[in-house]
């Protein structure tokens, strides 16, 4: 029987997509300890304070909780350490072009299993201001009124 393929998603940062406006996504390997990943299977993690940087050309991850592993030893690694991202050097070069010259940010959207893989994506994201929020909040309260008004009617 074949193993089946599929993005089997740990977490999402929800958040992320309510403060920034997402320009461009890009997927990313992550490099990770053992007991990591087993934490990662169990679905502690998260992804809401996390950003990322680019440093002497590698891509990292900070900010990203990734909870102990309650069958581990102590090869345990530290919650809240910086984790390496794996890109290909031209695409890192080229996020470091667009954040440094154009002031955009790096932030983490989704962390996901691609077969046996930890895939991130990672966004490439423009910061709302607070109006730019208060319209998406009056878009989405406009269109569950119209949902509901559709379904009244269809009754």
């Amino acid at each position: 029987m074949a193993k089946e393929k599929g993005n089997n998603s740990i977490a999402k940062n929800s958040k992320a997509l309510h403060d920034y406006f997402v320009i461009e996504s890009y997927e990313a390997g992550i490099e990770l300890c053992g007991t990591e990943v087993k934490s990662l299977r169990q679905g502690k993690v998260n992804l809401k304070d996390s950003w990322c940087t680019v440093d002497d050309g590698e891509l990292w991850v900070k900010g990203m909780h990734i909870g102990h592993y309650e069958q581990g030893n102590i090869f345990n690694c530290d919650p809240m350490r910086v984790r390496r991202l794996l890109m290909h050097k031209n695409e890192i070069l080229k996020l470091f072009g667009m954040v440094k010259q154009e002031g955009y940010s790096l932030i983490p959207l989704a962390l996901y299993f691609k077969g046996s893989r930890v895939k991130l994506r990672l966004g490439l994201c423009k910061g709302k201001k607070l109006y730019d929020k208060r319209n998406d909040m009056a878009e989405r309260t406009a269109k569950r009124d119209i949902e509901r008004a559709i379904k009244e009617r269809n009754r």
